[in-house]
């Protein structure tokens, strides 16, 4: 009886001990009032204790609580702040609509609340509204997504006005660009100047430099992840814009009000069309770049939604030539057609579904298609007769279906997990040359050099774990295992991610991140400003994947009104980098791509401090970044250490906007950077031989990287004029861009002066340089 007696009382208080702690969860969407969009990263609070939770990146948020009446805050930047009342006595499905605060005010801090960066786990992230790029002053009058990145410590610009990243000692190569989750392979317009990222079709931008959490792989220096706008929801909007070198409009609304809506945005270049009339009839050249955003989202119910979301975009050069002439009854005529062109296209198809208010999944089928062309085709004739007709092209790709399933869940309040799977099936396209040559007497009628498709198999799972330890230590812990398969071969990697923050105080934060990376792709390129013909190729026996091990620490101190100081400190080691042999080139060559380069191994190493502002009339940041980046091949450079090309010791911006009312914002920008790396002779001998007119000296070269170019620094400056029509509002934005005309290196070459000695001699690309934008939005 006794045994009975005391096992009934064990049952009855876990009974009352589980009644106690009885959990309900508070879920829901968070959408701008105003569009229906979705926000991302938007916070959700208790005001007590200060627990809480951030939307995920299709907005959707999950809490769970003890039973009992709560006041949840929820808040996001730019938008005003809401307060609700909940009585959790069962599980609440929430959908919250939050208002877009047309003058951001002053935030103060409540009830000894931190700031997101402070509480947050996650390291060496930036996230950048889209009101922000578009209030800074812009390059031709085009906004841009990627070089408002450049400003961000830890990430410098390739060349003068290029929109190609180098993050924390990396190359072109190791960013993976995603747009709506979709990789896209050459992000670049008009030879890298602007980006394919149209700031019309583009929501949220956020930036992974380090702390790569475990749901990214497959690059090794950072992740920048780009979400397309939905579409608005409730009603019709759109806007065109009118620059000097291109126009832009966008349109968006509801199919079905508040369930189906789209958007669709469109950008050209136009300088073919405006200097086509100035042209002669025999000779017709030019060049544009145009791309489309279009993506639409319905609404089955409150637990199923489906994404369709395209891009296309594409570069085109074009020379085409006719010249005739008759002399003394004879007629000759030439005809020349030559060809340049690259692009893009990404499609993904996406479903969400809320499995119960503590499970969220989102399937994603994708492609992605990268394309790059060059031909000439010339033909000549005499008294009508052909007599030479040959054609040459140039073309190389690579082509990805893949297919993914991530999940999202919130089992506790201390507890945020995220697993998922991925495949992806690659074709690589390495370069192909066709000559063909159809002139009377020749024996070439077509010759195909260069090296067959290439087929991969690529997979991947990962789950990560976002969790509180105590009040003050929370941690990111994690683990991406990947697999790759190519030509019979396959590779493995598991790689484990790990963050760490600790809430030294209220306004002081301890960081520390590691992460290791595998890349089962390689970028070949010869080039400097990161042309098209660069070529995307995948791992082989003999050329293993690239892999980084990274090591960050830093700390975040929140004691500045509205202002977030962060300092990190990185350390990064990359294996199986690749580079092209001494004199090595791909075109034109028979030999495979394998035979041609070198493998080796790189490091960077740095420290990046940074003061950013989000809210208020005066917005923007100031950033520092001193780092180190060197490389080393055993064949190359007598197998020492040398300075990456863009290895820059340092590296400053300063980006602020300020809002003077309603009517007018102004923006401005100043960089400097340590000047590139370039390899030039130490001393050149004459020959004794006399060599010739193209080898009339030995040069001797002491290492490779040996000269630094000048420093570089830019000032811009823009202007917003806004004004308030029946219809909409219309903008007038002047820019000007490098203010006080510092000559900046784009290339060094040797010359001579006037004396006939020897000098460096310098090519500067762009002086001061105004420009003018219309824009109207409805």
């Amino acid at each position: 009886m006794r045994k009975l007696f005391l096992a009934a009382m064990v049952l009855l208080c876990c009974f009352i001990g589980q009644a106690q702690s009885k959990q309900y969860t508070l879920s829901g969407y968070i959408t701008d009032a105003g569009s229906g969009e979705k926000l991302i990263n938007a916070n959700v609070y208790e005001a007590e204790q200060l627990r809480g939770t951030v939307s995920n990146v299709y907005g959707f948020y999950s809490l769970t609580l003890p039973a009992g009446q709560y006041t949840i805050i929820y808040s996001y930047v730019g938008f005003k702040a809401i307060t609700k009342t909940v009585n959790l006595t069962a599980d609440v499905q929430l959908n919250v609509n939050l208002n877009y605060a047309e003058a951001i005010e002053e935030v103060t801090v409540v009830g000894g609340a931190v700031t997101h960066k402070q509480t947050d786990s996650q390291m060496s992230k930036e996230t950048i509204s889209m009101e922000a790029i578009e209030r800074l002053p812009a390059f031709m009058g085009e906004a841009d997504v990627m070089k408002t990145l450049q400003l961000m410590p830890g990430v410098q610009s390739g060349s003068e006005a290029s929109s190609g990243l180098y993050v924390r000692g990396g190359g072109p190569d190791q960013n993976l660009m995603l747009l709506d989750g979709v990789p896209v392979y050459n992000a670049s317009h008009l030879f890298g100047f602007f980006s394919v990222f149209n700031t019309d079709a583009v929501k949220n931008v956020s930036l992974y430099k380090g702390g790569f959490p475990a749901r990214f792989g497959g690059r090794l220096s950072s992740v920048v992840d780009i979400r397309m706008k939905e579409g608005n929801e409730k009603e019709f909007h759109g806007g065109a814009q009118i620059g000097l070198i291109s126009s832009r409009f966008f349109v968006e609304g509801p199919i079905v009000k508040d369930r189906t809506a789209f958007h669709v945005s469109a950008r050209r270049t136009y300088i073919d069309l405006i200097a086509r009339p100035f042209m002669n009839q025999e000779e017709t050249n030019g060049y544009f770049f145009y791309d489309t955003n279009v993506k639409v989202n319905h609404k089955f119910s409150d637990k199923s939604r489906v994404y369709l979301s395209a891009y296309a975009g594409r570069d085109k050069a074009y020379n085409k030539y006719d010249d005739s002439y008759s002399y003394e009854g004879s007629s000759s005529k030439s005809e020349y057609d030559s060809k340049l062109f690259w692009g893009n296209i990404t499609t993904a198809l996406r479903w969400n579904y809320i499995f119960n208010n503590k499970l969220f999944a989102n399937t994603t089928l994708t492609f992605s298609d990268y394309r790059f062309n060059v031909s000439d085709h010339s033909k000549s004739y005499e008294n009508g007769i052909k007599e030479q007709d040959t054609f040459y092209e140039y073309r190389s790709g690579i082509e990805d279906w893949s297919a993914k399933i991530e999940f999202d869940w919130y089992p506790t309040p201390r507890h945020q997990i995220k697993f998922g799977s991925a495949y992806i099936y690659h074709t690589f396209k390495p370069g192909i040359e066709v000559i063909k040559d159809n002139s009377e007497g020749s024996d070439i009628e077509h010759r195909t050099i260069g090296n067959n498709n290439t087929y991969g198999h690529e997979m991947n799972v990962y789950i990560e774990d976002d969790f509180e330890l105590t009040g003050r230590l929370k941690a990111n812990l994690g683990l991406h295992a990947s697999a790759f398969n190519v030509e019979d071969t396959w590779y493995t990697s598991l790689e484990p991610r790990a963050s760490l923050r600790y809430l030294a105080s209220d306004q002081i934060t301890l960081k520390a991140a590691y992460s290791k990376m595998q890349q089962y792709l390689h970028l070949l390129s010869n080039s400097t400003i990161g042309l098209p013909t660069d070529l995307w190729l995948p791992v082989t026996k003999r050329v293993k994947p690239q892999v980084s091990h990274q090591y960050a620490i830093g700390a975040v101190y929140g004691g500045l009104k509205n202002i977030d100081v962060s300092l990190e400190g990185f350390y990064k080691e990359m294996d199986n980098l690749i580079e092209y042999k001494e004199g090595a080139s791909f075109i034109g060559s028979s030999r495979g791509w394998e035979e041609q380069v070198e493998i080796g191994q790189g490091k960077a190493y740095g420290v990046e401090l940074m003061l950013k502002k989000d809210v208020g009339n005066t917005t923007g940041w100031v950033g520092y970044t001193w780092s180190k980046t060197e490389r080393q091949f055993d064949n190359l450079n007598f197998s020492e250490w040398f300075p990456a090309r863009y290895d820059r010791r340092h590296d400053a911006s300063i980006v602020l906007s300020h809002k003077i009312n309603d009517k007018i914002d102004i923006g401005t920008t100043w960089v400097f950077g340590t000047g590139n790396a370039i390899t030039l002779p130490t001393y050149e001998i004459e020959r004794i031989d006399g060599g010739s007119d193209y080898n009339p000296t030995v040069k001797y070269y002491e290492h490779r990287n040996n000269y630094r170019m000048p420093n570089y620094h830019r000032m811009d400056v823009g202007i917003n004029f806004h004004k308030q029509k029946k219809r909409g509002v219309r903008t007038w934005n002047i820019s000007v861009y490098n203010v006080y005309n510092r000559k900046n290196p784009f290339f060094i070459y040797t010359g001579h002066n006037d004396g006939g000695q020897k000098v460096l001699k310098q090519v500067s690309l762009f002086p001061i340089l105004p420009s003018i934008t219309y824009s109207y939005k409805f």
